[in-house]
């Protein structure tokens, strides 16, 4: 019980699936359904199906959030140099550094649209409320389309593309973007709150569910399309659920990077999870 509420999910149904990471803060599937994610040290990951780690590449920084444009190239968050783009050799170059006259100033977690522009939030400094929103075309164009904000981060798109999802960490809300034709927020609103303490990462299912993983909380929530929320998982050990930030999904299976250990854990659900673009 966390708060008088039950957990839709015991945490015992969730397992270990990677271990011997460097706090791994995102993870995300290729298209050949191998799992990447990221860690402290500037660590880019890859997880072979036998679940062994290798150390694709080391940046230097913190690999933020990573994400695979529609050709299943890798482009990974890093505060130190902007946005990397990763080839499976190691071999790595940055992607952008700035949208337009901003700076990236904390790149935080990135996603691709089905054309293979680029959205990107941009933390900005903790309680700054300096945080943002920056688009970029596939030639690495970027702006910046919307803010200032709080402290911006975790981002999933519908499967549409009409809205976009963004974490605002520091309100412990979920905020939704509606986008125009031409990738521009045309409004936005607030989409849920309370979503435990300090939330991180989103994902979606097929059923446009919105998953919240809160880092600060060691738990996760689900919003339904009509906006109620549950507890979906709590973990009160951190063991399992330890830090929880990005989450990715492979069929009906979730599998979440926890910032506080040194795993990628997951769990079955009953729902499919939404598709990326590399992966339709």
């Amino acid at each position: 019980m966390k708060g008088g509420a039950q957990p839709h999910i015991p945490i015992d149904r969730f397992e270990v699936y990677a271990n011997g990471l460097d706090h791994p803060e995102c993870v995300a599937f290729d298209r050949a359904g191998e799992l990447w994610a990221g860690g402290e040290a500037g660590q880019v990951y890859r997880i072979d199906r036998d679940r062994q780690v290798h150390t694709v590449a080391t940046l230097g920084g913190f690999t933020g959030g990573i994400a695979f444009s529609p050709s299943d190239e890798l482009i990974v968050c890093n505060p130190r140099l902007g946005l990397a783009r990763v080839d499976r050799s190691g071999s790595s170059e940055v992607f952008a550094d700035q949208a337009g006259d901003h700076k990236l100033f904390c790149p935080n977690f990135p996603v691709f649209d089905a054309r293979g522009n680029l959205y990107v939030s941009d933390s900005g400094k903790w309680l700054a409320e300096n945080g943002c929103l920056c688009r970029f075309t596939p030639d690495g164009t970027g702006r910046v389309i919307f803010g200032p904000m709080g402290y911006a981060n975790g981002l999933a798109l519908s499967l549409d593309e009409r809205f976009l999802f963004m974490v605002e960490s520091n309100t412990n809300s979920v905020l939704r973007l509606e986008l125009g034709r031409d990738g521009n927020v045309i409004r936005h609103e607030t989409y849920a709150t309370d979503c435990g303490w300090t939330p991180d990462g989103v994902a979606l299912d097929t059923d446009g569910n919105l998953y919240v993983s809160a880092y600060a909380s060691d738990d996760i929530y689900k919003v339904t399309p009509d906006r109620v929320r549950t507890l979906l998982a709590f973990d009160p050990r951190a063991i399992l659920l330890s830090r929880p930030t990005n989450m990715a999904f492979d069929g009906n299976w979730m599998y979440v990077a926890n910032l506080g250990r040194t795993t990628v854990s997951r769990v079955k659900l009953d729902v499919t999870g939404q598709q990326l673009v590399n992966r339709r």
